[in-house]
């Protein structure tokens, strides 16, 4: 009983120590002049486009988790003829491969749709945790150009190749996610073992020589994405477990060992193992290839994380250091069938409250099996880019400014020191509201104060704490945009 008590009292300090942690995260500064530069231009860009899709896009599910052996519901086996036997089920999902065929697939048109919404970059799942390969890699045949695939025979059977090509088209920067872990490939799941959890099925410190295949093939994709693929300015790699353990992210990430299940008895669900992958070395050679890449080693602590990327959540306070929040759109990360999409005032008021606390967001979308987009996510970008179009002059190129939000109003500023307010409609509201008091700022007389989006200059007067701003009625009934409106503050004194 003794013991007992004393795990659980374990569990619980470990897991405050790491929430602790993964709210105020460690961040290293990069020290390339080059990357530097890169990473203050991404700052400014502020609104990007995630992609998931690979072939479980067929089956509705969850990417690649569903084939690991851990006990989350997430992970649950709901697809396939015999979802009780795993390896029958993994057997299955692998067979997947041969059934993809996208026929809708029209890349172009993603990419005038996310320029029309405003994104200036996108990030595109090269490769996920089940090892799939969306592009026409050498190193492996689970890819979607083996001629086992349907999809093979198409013109635009290189699927990142095409997608890439067709955002740079458009202007947008071009992200490369990922997967370090690759749960398809023998040398991170050995035949030989059953496959425990989502780390390496073997113990790499034991089995050298095979770890060393496994780095060398990680690093041989890499390169050759950052090699045959164009202009790449982010590589987004994913699989934080996947890395060198040291005794602080031992600590950091302890509750990756140890995590209470339904019953609160501290089941095992997945394991700490040294895994590694040598990634200085290949931000290195990377960097060789793609001078001033910016790399996002997620949720590894240390000079490879170039920005953070707190996921599915906003955090609640401005950051000191280069944030991106990743979030879904509508279903999960991958395509999941009748999904329900953020509407244009939820998918508006998150981007303003990420930018006022000086982050970016990367906003998922997922394309079914038959390569297209849903119309919720369409529908969604529309309203992002009617926004976007009156008020991106305080979006983009911005930064913070204290408090960052008063009430329902955030605020950020330009480098010529404008300062601008969004009132974010309230609850039942459509237009502002006929006089805005924020008490936060004092503008210095004279000061020209307007409505983006609007010519005619607003009249405002001082209070005792900040000052109000008059929104006449005409403007009211003829606002230019939804959702939430943009005022412009020319020069402003504390």
């Amino acid at each position: 009983m003794k013991n007992r008590i004393a795990i659980i009292i374990m569990l619980f300090t470990v897991k405050m120590f790491s929430q602790a942690i993964y709210e105020d995260e460690r961040y290293v500064p990069e020290t390339d002049p080059l990357v530097l530069k890169n990473l203050d231009e991404w700052q400014g860009k502020k609104f990007g486009l995630l992609m998931h899709w690979g072939t479980y896009s067929q089956w509705g599910i969850v990417e690649s988790w569903s084939i690991c052996p851990e006990d989350y519901g997430w992970c649950e086996r709901k697809k396939g003829s015999n979802p009780q036997n795993y390896f029958e089920y993994v057997k299955e999902y692998e067979g997947l491969k041969k059934t993809f065929n996208p026929t809708k697939f029209n890349p172009e048109k993603w990419a005038k749709a996310a320029k029309d919404a405003g994104i200036k970059y996108m990030v595109f799942t090269t490769k996920h945790h089940d090892g799939f390969n969306m592009f026409d890699t050498k190193y492996s045949d689970y890819k979607v150009t083996n001629p086992e695939c349907l999809f093979s025979t198409n013109p635009k059977a290189n699927i990142a190749k095409e997608v890439f090509n067709a955002f740079r088209n458009e202007g947008m920067w071009i992200g490369a996610y990922f997967s370090k872990p690759d749960w398809h490939n023998e040398n991170y799941w050995d035949p030989y073992f059953p496959p425990f959890d989502r780390n390496v099925n073997y113990d790499p410190i034991l089995y050298p020589e095979k770890w060393k295949k496994y780095v060398d093939f990680t690093h041989n994709q890499i390169l050759e994405l950052l090699t045959d693929y164009g202009k790449v300015d982010i590589l987004w790699l994913d699989g934080g477990w996947v890395r060198k353990r040291d005794s602080l992210n031992v600590k950091q990430n302890y509750d990756e060992k140890f995590a209470e299940n339904t019953s609160g008895n501290g089941f095992i669900k997945h394991r700490v193992v040294e895994q590694d992958i040598k990634m200085d070395d290949l931000v290195v050679e990377a960097r060789q290839k793609q001078p001033g890449l910016i790399v996002v080693d997620r949720a590894v602590h240390g000079k490879n994380q170039n920005y953070l990327t707190p996921e599915n959540r906003v955090p609640e306070k401005t950051l000191p250091y280069p944030w991106e929040s990743c979030i879904t759109s509508g279903g999960g990360w991958s395509y999941t069938p009748d999904a329900k999409y953020l509407t244009g005032r939820q998918g508006i008021h998150m981007l303003i409250d990420i930018v006022a606390k000086g982050g970016n967001l990367l906003l998922n979308v997922a394309p079914g099996p038959d390569g297209e987009w849903q119309q919720g996510a369409y529908n969604l970008l529309t309203d992002y880019g009617a926004w976007l179009k009156v008020n991106g002059s305080a979006i983009y190129n911005t930064k913070p400014i204290e408090p960052f939000k008063e009430n329902n109003i955030c605020m950020t500023q330009n480098k010529e020191g404008n300062v601008f307010l969004f009132y974010m409609a309230k609850e039942g509201e459509d237009k502002i509201s006929s006089e805005v008091v924020v008490k936060s700022i004092n503008p210095k007389k004279g000061t020209k104060i307007t409505m983006l989006g609007s010519k005619k200059a607003l009249k405002w007067t001082k209070l005792e704490d900040g000052f109000k701003v008059i929104i006449p009625e005409e403007l009211r009934n003829n606002l230019p945009c939804k959702e939430a409106w943009a005022i412009k503050i020319e020069k402003i004194i504390r």
